[in-house]
């Protein structure tokens, strides 16, 4: 048995959930990749998959050894990759977590451009706005807005989102239009909550105009926890709200938000992209940094 084309071959099946779609993907009949798993199963000692007529389930044990295997086989292929005329043109496997707004609007919009200059880079893409263990989740690196608490981590900063406050025209037929963002606090208008992954909390943002500096928290009837959400609340007319400008460009367009404020300003939020400080850092990460970087870049002109 070829331990490392075992090793594939499971992997395979866990994430296709099917013995034929992971031979399909290897290039091997399903009758190889079975008695692959079977072979790794037999030297193992243990059971991996239960089988049924209709699907597979991991076992715990399976889980466990799938976790191990994952970055295993990564890493045999970034050495591969840094010691062979393969470095010129990187390929492989790369998980990344970014915030949903980002992936929608900047990101994925992006990605043919970048498939095309990389057309070996696998991209497995998570989009959620919620902490990512990256070390347990075998995540590569995560793109993340705000000061990065965790200390643990290496960063790059990859640029700064402006932001602005907005709401929606039906809030503010309903409710008036505020003139100072003082008239957020302790009023009858509301704004919607943004829940920060980091603490599970709303916190207020530092608004400021010449010498004058306010922290405006105001009062929510709805938090939320997704940048997506977020926006649909705003818009929905759940409260007034705060949005880097990449968000509100097209609702304003389409006159689906009102800007607020024009003469207060708020600080801009740094973008980070993070990976564990223990991970080597390979040719397909190295390139797909530099090019959020520069994606980054491009869109502040």
């Amino acid at each position: 048995m070829d331990r490392f084309v075992a090793m594939q071959a499971f992997v395979r099946v866990v994430e296709t959930g099917s013995f034929t779609k992971a031979a399909e993907t290897l290039h091997l009949s399903k009758t190889s990749v079975t008695q692959l798993v079977q072979q790794l199963e037999a030297r193992l000692r243990v059971r991996l998959l239960n089988r049924t007529t209709r699907k597979v389930n991991v076992t715990a044990d399976g889980v466990a050894y799938y976790e191990r295997v994952v970055r295993l086989l990564a890493d045999l292929d970034d050495a591969e990759t840094s010691l062979s005329s393969a470095s010129s043109s990187p390929r492989g496997r790369l998980r990344v977590d970014v915030p949903s707004p980002f992936a929608r609007l900047i990101l994925i919009p992006a990605l043919p451009a970048f498939h095309a200059r990389f057309p070996e880079i696998q991209l497995d893409l998570g989009v959620s706005d919620r902490k990512i263990d990256l070390i347990d989740e075998n995540v590569d690196c995560v793109v993340r807005g705000g000061e990065l608490t965790d200390l643990s981590l290496m960063a790059r900063h990859i640029g700064d989102l402006q932001l602005g406050v907005y709401a929606a025209p039906r809030y503010l037929e309903r409710a008036g239009t505020p003139v100072s963002p003082s008239e957020l606090e302790n009023t009858h208008h509301r704004v919607v909550g943004f829940l920060w992954a980091r603490t599970g909390k709303v916190f207020p943002y530092a608004m400021h105009r010449a010498d004058e500096r306010l922290l405006v928290q105001g009062r929510y009837t709805l938090s939320v926890d997704d940048g997506n959400a977020y926006l649909a609340a705003g818009l929905a007319g759940m409260g007034v709200f705060w949005l880097p400008d990449y968000m509100a460009e097209e609702p304003l367009a389409r006159g689906e938000l009102v800007q607020l404020f024009d003469d207060w300003q708020l600080d801009p939020m740094p973008m980070y992209i993070a990976f564990p400080p223990n991970r080597h850092v390979s040719a397909k990460l190295r390139v797909f940094i530099d090019w959020v970087v520069e994606l980054m870049a491009n869109r502040a002109r």
